[in-house]
């Protein structure tokens, strides 16, 4: 028992639009995931020596961190926004988008970095858009919402967000436009430190796997 305890493996996946294309990459690593696509409410599935657990991709990396997964797939915006010291030895290159900074198409006084001075901006990402206003040397007040961003600068509650964007239709519909990239972002394979040594073998060998796939 002990002996598979030791060699099973946990893999946290993200839930939502990620989740179909990090089960297609594991097949090609020869790691089955496909019955996590199966239309049911269960968040744990055992394969072999693989176990996955289906968690929202903002979770991720903390399942990770704390060694309740031993590795992980998370887009790298979630991983910036966490700030977990985790391994990271993978881009997976999947999952492309781009955190931007969008306002109203008709807002009075348009976005310029040389003459702001403080910003109130919505957003699913407080730390990562702390970070990057106050390396301008701006002041953010940020509102930290975690529906329809977009719907923010339209009814007064922010002047701009910060939000994943991938196409821009979104942004176009509601009426917003980006005026600047905070972060590109793919998914990424991340794995916790101890894992990586008390499974160095196993997981070695999955890494070797997941590189050879991306070829």
């Amino acid at each position: 028992m002990a002996e598979k305890d030791y060699r099973t493996i946990t893999i946290a996946l993200p839930k939502g639009r990620l989740l179909k294309e990090s089960v297609e990459f594991l097949k090609k690593a020869n790691i089955d995931a496909s019955e996590t696509l199966s239309d049911t409410r269960k968040l744990i599935f055992e394969s072999g020596d693989f176990r996955f657990i289906l968690v929202k991709p903002m979770d991720v990396p903390t399942y990770v961190y704390y060694g309740t997964a031993d590795i992980g797939i998370a887009g790298k915006d979630v991983i910036e926004e966490k700030g977990y010291p985790l391994y990271e030895p993978l881009d997976l290159k999947f999952g492309a988008c781009r955190l931007s900074v969008a306002e109203p198409v008709n807002i009075s006084e348009p976005y310029d970095l040389e003459k702001l001075s403080f910003i109130r901006v919505a957003t699913k990402y407080p730390k990562t858009t702390d970070r990057f206003f106050r390396s301008k040397g701006i002041h953010p007040e940020i509102i930290v919402l975690y529906g329809s961003v977009e719907l923010a600068p339209l009814v007064g509650l922010a002047d701009r967000i910060v939000d994943l964007v991938q196409t821009g239709t979104t942004l176009k519909v509601n009426g917003l436009r980006e005026v600047d990239t905070i972060l590109y972002s793919t998914a990424r394979l991340i794995v916790n430190r101890a894992s990586l040594k008390t499974k160095y073998g196993i997981i070695k060998k999955m890494i070797e796997n997941m590189r050879e796939a991306l070829r």
